[in-house]
């Protein structure tokens, strides 16, 4: 009996993965630009961290983690998201001691128990950012900057960004009372989780996706008329600074994020070549998350996005890394001596910095042409008896078909495929 890949997970096969390393070369060199630098973190997490960060309230943390006791019986979780993970490491590491501020970011696989779709998994692939140690708002716009400037780079098109504010601590407790006075009178047509959160946690009722609760969720007030002066302020400023930077915004008063962290400025990225599922990457303030791990009262801004789904739009797009559009040198071996002169000379001209292959299979000439073709080689080079006694041999460029006799040794060899270039 064979043994398939668990549902909800995905092969990145050697066909793909060119797209998938141009998503990642592409926001790493964005992200440089920005001078933010990259952090690694366990896939396993204390799940008290999730529970704490994310709250116990939210989808993630009730419906979605994986969750189990190891042998000693602590509870650990498959990370279902990075920026919990992120912060609890400034805080475990004492990095606002050696430098408050700080701006980081990170590739990797998330889990998240949800029923699989078109770009979304159980084991999915995140790339995000975290800018830690500021409440100024143009650490806000600098954010959503970087995540627009990635998706340029990439060339993605039909982009918009939906924005909100939900204010502090004390605004969104206020807030709370307003969304149970208006959701009371409709409980009894609203789904079962929504009457839950209800009890829990109001602002998650406009995150609902059900049919039924959309009536009410349309109609409920905004939580960017129920900010306090300082929160009023600083989304102002927000929204003044993205005017001055030519960045365009839609208002969505009811735009929430699914994690309980969040303050003030919350936002999404969306774009038209995604069809239905058309978010990019979602992010926003949580001034309250350093404090609540642990650490002292810092303020903090990010964002995450879904590399699968850019990797769709690369897909519908043909682009990929042009590293993998074909090898520098295929190596064509005839008897003994030739192969012995391959293997030498792949050796060398690897350590040059050169893509070099050979066949491995001990078959005909027409044959290893063939592989050469299949590879997308750019140069083919024949090494047999003769070769190895005259040091000397014919390299062709399989574009143009030329032929040109060299020296074959691995410093020549690396200069005219340099030049070639």
């Amino acid at each position: 009996m064979s043994v398939g890949r668990v549902r909800g997970t995905h092969d990145i096969l050697p066909e793909e993965i060119g797209r998938w390393r141009l998503i990642e070369r592409t926001f790493r060199g964005i992200a440089c630009r920005y001078n933010y630098r990259e952090i690694r973190f366990p896939v396993l997490e204390h799940t008290e961290l999730f529970t704490r960060g994310i709250g116990e309230a939210t989808e993630v943390v009730q419906k979605e983690m994986y969750t189990f006791n190891d042998r000693k019986g602590r509870s650990l979780t498959l990370r279902p998201e990075g920026t919990a993970s992120v912060v609890r490491a400034y805080v475990e590491h004492g990095l606002q001691t050696v430098e408050p501020f700080q701006k980081l970011y990170y590739l990797g696989p998330m889990f998240r128990y949800e029923k699989p779709q078109k770009g979304r998994q159980r084991q999915f692939h995140q790339y995000g950012v975290e800018a830690i140690g500021s409440l100024d708002p143009t650490l806000d716009v600098e954010v959503i900057d970087l995540a627009w400037a990635l998706m340029a780079e990439l060339g993605l098109g039909g982009l918009w960004l939906r924005l909100n504010s939900i204010g502090c601590a004390q605004d969104r407790a206020r807030y709370h009372d307003v969304l149970r006075e208006h959701f009371a009178g409709a409980l009894d047509s609203m789904c079962d989780d929504c009457r839950r959160r209800f009890e829990e946690n109001p602002l998650r009722i406009l995150d609902c996706k059900q049919e039924q609760c959309q009536p009410q969720i349309a109609s409920a007030p905004g939580s960017a008329d129920h900010l306090c002066d300082a929160c009023a302020e600083h989304f102002a400023e927000v929204r003044r600074l993205l005017d001055a930077l030519g960045l365009s915004y839609e208002l969505d008063p009811r735009l929430v994020r699914g994690l309980d962290y969040y303050t003030r400025t919350v936002f999404e990225l969306l774009s038209k070549d995604l069809g239905a599922q058309d978010s990019l990457l979602g992010g926003g303030r949580y001034d309250d998350l350093v404090e609540a791990l642990g650490g002292p009262s810092i303020p903090a801004v990010g964002f995450a996005g879904g590399t699968e789904r850019l990797a769709l739009v690369a897909e519908e797009h043909g682009r990929g890394d042009p590293a993998d559009h074909g090898i520098d040198l295929f190596l064509a071996t005839i008897g003994d001596d030739g192969l012995d002169l391959g293997m030498r000379l792949a050796k060398e001209l690897r350590s040059h910095g050169l893509s070099v292959d050979l066949d491995h299979r001990g078959r005909a000439l027409r044959k290893q042409m063939e592989r050469a073709n299949r590879l997308s080689a750019a140069h083919l080079l024949v090494l047999g008896d003769d070769e190895a006694t005259s040091g000397r041999g014919k390299i062709k460029r399989m574009e143009t078909g030329v032929e040109t006799e060299v020296e074959i040794s691995s410093a020549a060899l690396t200069t005219y495929i340099r030049d070639a270039e």
